[in-house]
């Protein structure tokens, strides 16, 4: 069997069948143990070469907050032509690479009707259990959440349906959501009406017929947002998969477009070969205060810092969050890190973006959504069938997920370039329907952290 070996001071090499390490020297207590060319954590008990090395025989070094320093790092400028991609302009300058129309409840007790009246549609209802109960600056994420998903320019149309006694009632949510296209965006409070469901076909038959005037037009692909996201990751998502969204990712802000990386967690470990792209010193220090904050998260909730990689990761190869991390920020390519968001803050400059919030699948692929994203590039070792409200190409890292399960993968990293990659985000682009669209799998979660009244 040909083992992998990712840089040339690693002292492991990769299994390319299961993704599990095997040390290359004899490695004494304590030492580190490196791949992709850094630490991924020290070794538990002398190790042998040849030793199989995992949970039993490595241990992380992460602890809590650091203090960085800037030592920037940029690569040289590229050469790229830019393309362009059929999408529908929207009057704000913005683009949508889809026409839908969304049902966007405030409050989780309309859930049920959001859902009848998508039924009776073909609309998408975006349900979940916020919007009362709510407090402060948890109720506020909330709003924010659900306002950015409102003005979302793949929604070719918006019904925003409300119960009427919620704390995120109506006139609330409209506080949060300011300046709205009153052709694309509507409201129905279902208390204020007899039949909320007749009220709410009727309005979606209007929105559609609305959004079936828009047109395609060519656009240049620096207009393109993506987002970048990796679940059930394997010891093969650092070799195969991540490094070839990255390449993706170089390509499209090479060509002035948007690339936008959240997962702060599995950031931790590997933040300083992100800090050193960035743009200048106050990037720098806005990244730096990303990654502690998050820590601090962590702390203030009794929990360690390295309380990852998941089960499902360490059946695939991967022992500490330093190595999910290594593997996990490849995503990002070498492209300069150009600004730091906040949770539920839109992607505004070009460039990479990165993105506060958690790694759990569903909020993450919600928070890039809500970060304006087009699309997600969504990698993954094991397979999942889960979709956001834009697009989601599923990545498989591997050959056998793709073949074992040809519903859910889009396309096989293992066996194919980036420009074969390229090409399917283009004619994504231009209306090609991933998986989870033609499953029907769209979901949204959104992260909270507050009290519930």
């Amino acid at each position: 069997m040909d083992f992998i070996l990712i840089h040339p001071d690693d002292n492991v090499k990769v299994n390319p069948d299961n993704g599990h390490k095997y040390a290359v020297c004899d490695i004494k207590m304590g030492e580190d143990i490196i791949k992709y060319g850094y630490p991924i954590g020290t070794a538990k008990q002398d190790v042998k070469a040849g030793e199989h090395v995992h949970s039993h025989n490595l241990k992380t070094a992460l602890s809590g907050e650091k203090e960085y320093t800037y030592s920037p790092f940029m690569q040289k400028n590229s050469t790229e032509l830019p393309i362009t991609i059929s999408a529908y302009p929207r009057k704000n300058g913005e683009i949508g690479i889809r026409n839908d129309v969304w049902i966007i409840p405030t409050v989780g007790c309309i859930n049920g009707a959001a859902n009848r009246i998508a039924q009776k549609t073909g609309a998408f209802a975006y349900t979940h259990p916020y919007g009362c109960s709510q407090l402060g600056d948890d109720l506020l994420v909330t709003q924010k959440i659900l306002c950015n998903l409102i003005k979302h320019p793949n929604a070719g149309g918006v019904l925003v349906l409300g119960l009427g006694c919620e704390n995120n009632n109506i006139t609330e949510l409209k506080k949060i959501l300011g300046e709205y296209d009153e052709e694309r965006i509507r409201f129905l409070n279902a208390q204020d009406c007899a039949d909320e469901i007749a009220e709410g076909v009727k309005m979606i038959s209007e929105l559609q017929q609305q959004a079936e005037k828009d047109i395609r037009m060519d656009v240049p692909i620096s207009k393109l947002k993506i987002g970048l996201k990796c679940g059930g990751s394997d010891g093969l998502s650092g070799i195969t998969a991540n490094p070839l969204v990255g390449r993706i990712t170089d390509k499209i802000t090479e060509m002035g477009g948007t690339a936008v990386l959240t997962e702060v967690p599995e950031m931790f470990g590997a933040e300083q070969i992100l800090m050193n792209r960035c743009v200048n010193e106050t990037v720098f220090k806005e990244t730096a205060k990303l990654i502690n904050n998050y820590k601090k998260y962590f702390i203030s909730h009794n929990q360690p810092v390295s309380e990852n990689p998941s089960p499902g990761n360490k059946e695939g190869g991967i022992t500490t969050l330093e190595e999910k991390s290594l593997g996990c920020v490849q995503k990002g390519g070498k492209a300069p890190v150009t600004a730091v968001l906040d949770y539920g803050d839109t992607a505004k400059a070009t460039g990479l973006n990165l993105l506060n919030g958690p790694g759990n699948d569903m909020v993450a692929v919600t928070n890039l959504t809500v970060a304006g994203c087009h699309m997600i590039l969504f990698t993954t070792g094991r397979g999942t069938p889960l979709g956001a409200p834009v697009p989601t190409l599923k990545i498989s890292t591997n050959t056998r997920l793709t073949e074992h399960k040809k519903s859910w993968i889009d396309f096989n990293a293992q066996d194919n370039e980036a420009k074969d990659l390229f090409s399917l985000i283009v004619e994504t682009a231009n209306g090609k329907e991933t998986k989870n669209e033609v499953n029907g799998y769209r979901e949204i979660a959104i992260f909270k952290d507050g009290v519930t009244l």
